[in-house]
């Protein structure tokens, strides 16, 4: 379907569905917003595209310790950090992710050389460090990584030898990034990035970096990016059942809460979702305690992170 060219600039930012504990909620909320300003002003600035703004949101949430991804990642069994994301272009359809990537920064950027740059939808392991190094990509240490609280976690479960699904339902250290977009132009994009699950087995691979369960973007439709129980989002392929909904007529919104209550039905799963569809309509949703999210729109930036909020205010898109 042709682009429109009269379509707002909209961008959609959220920080993972968990129950985010009461000292780091302030810094949570505070993170999506900062990252959501500076994603709107790329739509803004020259005709920004939607892919540019969702990687510069992603990348500014992998920088902030506060959330599990990138600089803020976690430590799997054997005590390293193992690194998901995926980037996706919703006029071409094509996609980049990388799996288990290690001592790199930002793990968003290199999904997105992925699309750009290789014949690939995803690079894993061994294979994506390689292919960062190709690219002088600078490595970084673990300890760069990871937080004082991931390694008490790790200690901790560690110690009890918990599965994916039990950490899962202890609802802590959850907290996946990602961002979509749609442009002046129509394009529409999306971003995930996470850090993994505190004491995952070595080489366990999430939703995150899955094309249609982790985020999926369609100028057919609209993009989508999710958080929550990888597992869970992966069985009902819960970005593309966001984008199936709204094909089928549902509003972005609509589409958000039918999808989060489909995966509550049939797998019993938590998690969130945030939707913008190609005419700049946006969705959030989520079935956890609480998700830090942002919405910026024609100059106003919309906030929440529990359920029912939904905070605005003036946003000055200055350089």
């Amino acid at each position: 379907m042709a682009a429109t060219a009269t379509t707002t600039p909209t961008i959609v930012v959220h920080g993972g569905a968990w129950s985010i504990p009461d000292d780091i909620a302030e810094a949570s909320q505070a993170g999506v917003k900062t990252a959501a300003e500076a994603g709107y002003k790329v739509l803004t600035t020259s005709g920004g595209s939607a892919l540019d703004a969702v990687e510069t949101a992603v990348r500014i949430l992998e920088d902030d310790v506060v959330f599990d991804a990138g600089t803020g990642s976690v430590l799997n069994s054997a005590g390293d950090v193992e690194m998901d994301a995926i980037i996706m272009d919703g006029r071409s359809l094509r996609a980049g992710s990388v799996a288990c990537v290690q001592n790199i920064a930002h793990p968003i950027s290199l999904a997105r050389q992925v699309m750009e740059k290789t014949d690939h939808t995803m690079i894993a392991g061994v294979g994506a460090n390689l292919f960062s190094k190709e690219l002088g990509i600078p490595q970084v240490p673990t300890d760069q990584l990871v937080t004082d609280d991931a390694r008490k976690q790790w200690e901790e479960y560690h110690k009890y030898k918990r599965a994916v699904n039990e950490l899962f339902d202890s609802q802590l250290g959850h907290d996946t990034v990602g961002a979509v977009a749609v442009d002046s132009e129509g394009n529409v994009a999306c971003a995930t990035s996470t850090g993994g699950i505190t004491a995952k087995r070595v080489g366990r691979v999430g939703d995150s970096p899955v094309i249609g369960c982790g985020a999926y973007a369609d100028n057919d439709s609209g993009a989508v990016s999710c958080t929550g129980h990888g597992e869970a989002i992966m069985s009902v392929t819960l970005a593309r059942t966001v984008t199936f909904n709204m094909e089928q007529g549902a509003s972005a919104q609509a589409a958000a809460d039918k999808s989060i209550a489909y995966m509550k039905q049939r797998v019993d799963g938590t998690g969130g979702v945030i939707v913008v569809s190609r005419e700049g309509q946006t969705g959030v949703s989520f079935n956890t305690r609480r998700m830090p999210w942002a919405v910026v729109r024609d100059g106003t930036i919309r906030f929440g992170m529990n359920p029912g909020e939904n905070f605005q205010n003036e946003f000055t898109n200055s350089s």
